[in-house]
């Protein structure tokens, strides 16, 4: 039962980023690229060897402060899910315990932060706008806010 309860808190927390970034405002969206788009997309929008070192560079580096936090989560998801399996939910624990949690989830969302405001700045803005182009299926945003088509004369 225990590890049973483990598995599922740790699922929950290592779930509990990527549920977060589906519903992210969408002005993060359109101004900070996925690293999997950029490194797929690496030989359309031009990316040299030494760009390309740099981002995966911050990957890793992401991977490394993200994993030892995503794990420190899981022993305070833990003992949350069994306080409030209790039949009468002892509260100053239960949100002491969901504090702890939110705590680490923020330095958890910093570093991902961190993660994407540097790869945005290893690019140059020419392959951003062609990032943004292949994201947006080949639209982009014209300075009026309305969307056109990038081989559109104005």
């Amino acid at each position: 039962m225990k590890r049973m309860l483990l598995t599922l808190a740790a699922t929950v927390v290592l779930a509990g980023p990527a549920l977060g970034q589906e519903k992210k405002d969408d002005r993060f969206e359109k101004a900070l690229f996925d690293p999997q788009l950029v490194l797929q997309r690496a030989r359309d929008i031009g990316l040299s060897t030494q760009q390309r070192q740099a981002i995966l560079d911050a990957v890793k580096k992401a991977q490394i402060d993200l994993v030892p936090l995503q794990l420190d989560m899981a022993e305070p998801a833990l003992e949350l899910v069994e306080l409030i399996e209790a039949t009468k939910v002892d509260e100053a624990a239960a949100l002491a315990k969901a504090d702890r949690m939110l705590k680490i989830e923020n330095e958890v969302k910093k570093a991902q932060m961190s993660l994407l405001i540097r790869i945005k700045n290893v690019l140059t803005p020419e392959q951003q706008d062609r990032l943004r182009a292949i994201r947006d299926g080949g639209r982009r945003e014209d300075d009026d806010g309305g969307l056109e088509s990038p081989n559109q004369e104005n």
